[in-house]
């Protein structure tokens, strides 16, 4: 008899689609059915959905996470001559749409026990900002990494003080909580991506824009049109094409029937890690009132040759891991100028950004998932050691 072991996926997104493969064809066959392959009924019902899950009054289907963050920022008029911070540790996204805009982004050190942004270098990056007087501080982009919600509380505060703009990049912790409150309500407007691999992901590119306010919702849906008006050839502003396309709808539709199951399924498996890890290695911590989404397991080891034998081990065992970060956003050629210019008088140093990208490295962790898979991981991983 085989013993051969069933091969670990990092993201096992064909043991979803086995389970709603009937309702994403019949999806697909009603686009196809009425042909309205662009903002067809299908956006509007996800749109819905989203809103109704999050507790969010308004959401606005976009083509992609990235078009979320440019869109809730083009609303906002931010450009040239304006500050936007964000943390060094997390995805090019972030960044790059604020230089997208001609704005500046101001990068700041994260927290080096939830890894998301370090409140005391904000508030110390905005006073130098506003002592310097060059830029003005328009924006701060929050990001919940690897679903553990970042201190929104404090955002908003620091925001509210300065005049600010709060938005929240939930890219990859749609369905995390923070005091019993779901991401998507927090800040002014909360960008989402739907890439594949994400709590909520279609089967291409996709997003959406969160807001409880109206006359914001209003304005993104203008500018995800090419900033039409109320006919399509009364165009009001410059805008974007940003659309979310009927048949990623569809796909997000016949999802989310299994997003509240699958978010417990994470928290069950972030757990049997943490149970097999916990104490050897450095695994994530959650602070109490927050509920991570559990996008990402990420655990850190003591240096980078450590985490090279780690990830050695792994593959030798036939486990995929991944590296979410390699490089802090501040020593990538295409921001080393932004950062340089954004503080003249020389930006503090990041050390945590630089540390936890050298010791970094991220687990398979999706709903399906099994407690002997999880034990296959661990153990890999503990062999290095």
């Amino acid at each position: 008899m085989s013993t051969t072991l069933r091969p670990i996926a990092f993201f096992d997104m064909k043991a979803q689609q086995a389970l709603i493969r009937t309702e994403i064809d019949a999806g697909i066959a009603r686009v196809l059915d009425h042909g309205r392959f662009i903002q067809g009924p299908e956006v509007e019902a996800i749109e819905a959905d989203l809103a109704r899950f999050s507790g969010a009054k308004h959401a606005v289907g976009v083509s992609s996470g990235t078009d979320a963050l440019q869109i809730a920022m083009m609303a906002e008029g931010i450009g040239p001559g304006d500050a936007v911070f964000l943390p060094a540790f997390t995805y090019t996204a972030t960044a790059e749409v604020p230089l997208v805009l001609g704005a500046v982004p101001v990068f700041v050190d994260v927290d080096p026990a939830t890894f998301n942004l370090d409140l005391e270098d904000l508030a110390r990056r905005v006073a130098l900002v506003e002592r310097e007087g060059r830029l003005r501080p328009r924006a701060v982009i929050g990001v919940d990494l690897y679903g553990l919600p970042a201190n929104w509380p404090a955002i908003e505060g620091l925001c509210e003080k300065h005049g600010m703009f709060a938005l929240d990049d939930a890219a990859q912790g749609f369905g995390g909580a923070l005091h019993g409150r779901r991401l998507g309500t927090f800040g002014h407007a909360t960008a989402l991506s739907f890439y594949p691999t994400k709590t909520l992901g279609c089967y291409g590119d996709g997003g959406a824009i969160l807001t409880d306010d109206a006359e914001r919702a209003e304005l993104y849906r203008s500018l995800r049109t090419h900033g039409e008006g109320k006919s399509r050839y009364e165009v009001l502003r410059t805008g974007m094409n940003g659309r979310l396309d009927s048949i990623q709808a569809a796909v997000l539709l016949a999802k989310m029937p299994l997003l509240d199951g699958e978010l417990r399924a994470r928290r069950q498996v972030a757990g049997w890690y943490e149970a097999a890890l916990g104490g050897r290695v450095a695994t994530p911590q959650v602070p109490a009132g927050h509920d991570s989404a559990w996008g990402i397991y990420t655990i850190l080891l003591p240096d980078a040759a450590g985490r090279s034998r780690v990830q050695a081990a792994m593959q030798a065992a036939g486990v995929p891991s991944a590296i979410y970060y390699p490089k802090p956003l501040h020593h990538q050629p295409a921001y080393a100028r932004a950062h340089a210019e954004g503080i003249a008088a020389g930006a503090p140093p990041l050390p945590i950004s630089e540390s936890l990208c050298e010791r970094c490295l991220s687990l398979p962790m999706h709903p399906y998932l099994g407690e002997g898979e999880v034990a296959r991981v661990a153990a890999a991983v503990l062999s290095a050691l």
